[in-house]
């Protein structure tokens, strides 16, 4: 039997998460933290190799979690600006036409988007929003495996692996952006969030045997993020 002290908190904790819902509003900031997963939908060009080897597949680009983290500011009652921040995304680098693993790389890819709540001024548990805005990713602690040096060896008929070097340059690119916040009271709620990320970059591979081999790749990839919102 539930005691007369187990009720009350029962209750306090049910009186909380039904505290009255407020609209978004002017002025409002609201934080979002969540696990975000960056999906790449890559696109690479071929890669030729010294005028020897052509990988007319390219490379692919895994996906990763981190923690997505958001920061929105309420210019008016429905229109908003939202900065995307998080910790480093570590991808994965394979080859398309062979079970190689070609590298890794880290980025962050910081994207400010201009939001529209059709929600906002009413009192809704419900706040969806769309925006469109703007990304940069930056590139870093890019490095070549061993597994692809290898290759590179048997492809000049080497015994041995030959050393390189990967460089991925920095984007610059368009967002789309699509959520929502479900509001348990004034203050926390539930959000989920997608964005498409305009994500190209032009790979460098540099060898002694085969200096400067580049080739574009596009990312482009589909950003979750699945978390809470706090309003304030």
């Amino acid at each position: 039997m539930p005691t007369t002290k187990h009720t009350a908190a029962l209750a306090a904790i049910i009186a909380a998460l039904a505290l009255p819902v407020q609209a978004y509003e002017q002025g409002d900031w609201i934080i979002r933290v969540g696990a975000a997963n960056v999906d790449p939908d890559t696109d690479s060009d071929p890669i030729n190799i010294a005028d020897i080897q052509t990988l007319p597949g390219g490379v692919d680009v895994d996906d990763d979690t981190q923690l997505g983290i958001t920061a929105t500011y309420m210019l008016t009652d429905i229109w908003a600006v939202e900065l995307l921040a998080a910790t480093p995304f570590d991808h994965d680098i394979t080859l398309e036409d062979a079970p190689i693993d070609a590298g890794s790389t880290k980025h962050l890819p910081p994207t400010l988007t201009f939001m529209w709540y059709p929600m906002g001024g009413k009192d809704s548990a419900f706040q969806p929003y769309v925006g469109a805005g703007i990304n940069y990713t930056y590139f870093w602690d890019e490095e070549v495996d061993g597994e692809l040096e290898a290759a590179l060896g048997a492809i000049i008929g080497s015994p041995d692996p030959v050393p390189a070097d990967l460089d991925l340059d920095d984007s610059w690119g368009l967002a789309a952006r699509a959520g929502f916040d479900y509001l348990f009271n004034e203050n926390w709620g539930f959000n989920a969030s997608v964005w498409w990320i305009d994500i190209d970059t032009e790979a460098t591979i540099e060898t002694d045997v085969a200096p400067d081999v580049k080739f574009d790749v596009e990312i482009d990839p589909w950003v979750y993020m699945i978390g809470v919102s706090y309003k304030f």
